[in-house]
């Protein structure tokens, strides 16, 4: 036997495979291609107060190992997931966490509020990449200050355990991971999606309707593995690796380089039962390498 599990504060996951919101749906959306109570926990898609119908079309683009998205954070919002999807989700024997969005910090609050009275919901990741409309559409994960305030303001409010989600659209994402332990955060997920775009040489035009989006898959995992290294050796609460997690190797990585648990993404739309693999990919390395608690790799390439 192997120990996989890890805690959140006094919030334990049975193993460190968790998916990404976004790209996993509800969860229920996966029923019939694995048991996805097996996984450390579901982070759903992102959540806002009112419904939101997303970005216009095309908002998808393949690129060179990797994918852009900019769907815009369609969702149903807070009351259909409250009606429709917790009555459904709600036993599964895992974490299942709710990801929330806002455009003002006011949204946020509102809907901690809201997740707070879901007793089966045990954690808030809070997702600061969303464009925040009094500072005139920067994101609140990109100016310290208005990260701080977000993070300050969510926290004052939430019952449940709070992951802050990092933007990678920084200078210094160290500095952005301080300001989230300082303002009471249990935990930090990251990265979120690098900004970027593509042109399409035939029609001449940009391939997403939006021009830019979100960079994810293989192609962001230096990026991510470092951002993970730099924050992991920056803060002692736990941080969950994010950013081209395409099999056990990968995820392995984030491990040693510091990260608690990790994050499957872009993974679950070439194959829906990545995240599983991915969890018995790493019992079977750490078996291999005579590991009996995963602990014991954790952050392992900075131990003398």
């Amino acid at each position: 036997m192997v120990k996989l599990d890890f805690n959140i504060g006094d919030l334990n996951f049975r193993n460190p495979v968790l998916t990404a919101s976004g790209t996993f749906g509800y969860g229920s959306e996966f029923d019939h291609f694995m048991d996805v109570s097996r996984l450390g926990g579901i982070i759903v898609k992102g959540t806002t107060l009112e419904p939101r119908e997303g970005n216009p079309y095309p908002r998808m683009a393949e690129t060179p190992s990797g994918m852009l998205n900019s769907v815009g954070l369609q969702n149903k919002g807070i009351d259909y997931f409250e009606e429709k999807i917790y009555p459904v989700i709600s036993d599964y024997k895992t974490n299942v966490i709710i990801n929330i969005n806002g455009s003002y910090v006011d949204d946020y609050v509102s809907l901690t509020e809201r997740v707070n009275r879901l007793s089966r919901i045990p954690a808030v990741e809070l997702n600061i990449s969303c464009p925040n409309v009094k500072m005139g559409g920067m994101a609140f994960g990109t100016n310290p200050k208005s990260a701080r305030e977000v993070i300050r303001e969510v926290r004052k409010v939430c019952s449940k355990k709070l992951i802050v989600k990092l933007s990678p659209n920084v200078t210094d994402i160290t500095s952005f991971a301080a300001i989230a332990e300082e303002e009471g955060a249990d935990a930090i997920s990251l990265i979120n999606t690098l900004l970027g775009m593509a042109v399409d040489i035939n029609k001449m035009r940009p391939s997403l309707a939006t021009i830019t989006g979100g960079l994810s898959g293989p192609a962001v995992k230096p990026v991510a593995l470092r951002m993970v290294w730099q924050t992991a050796k920056t803060v002692k609460i736990p941080v969950i690796g994010i950013g081209g997690i395409m099999n056990a190797s990968d995820a392995i990585e984030f491990l040693l380089a510091g990260a608690s648990a990790i994050q499957v993404g872009t993974a679950s739309f070439i194959d829906p039962r990545s995240a599983v693999n991915i969890l018995e990919g790493i019992e079977n390395y750490l078996i291999a390498k005579g590991f009996t608690d995963i602990r014991e790799i954790i952050g392992y390439i900075n131990k003398p």
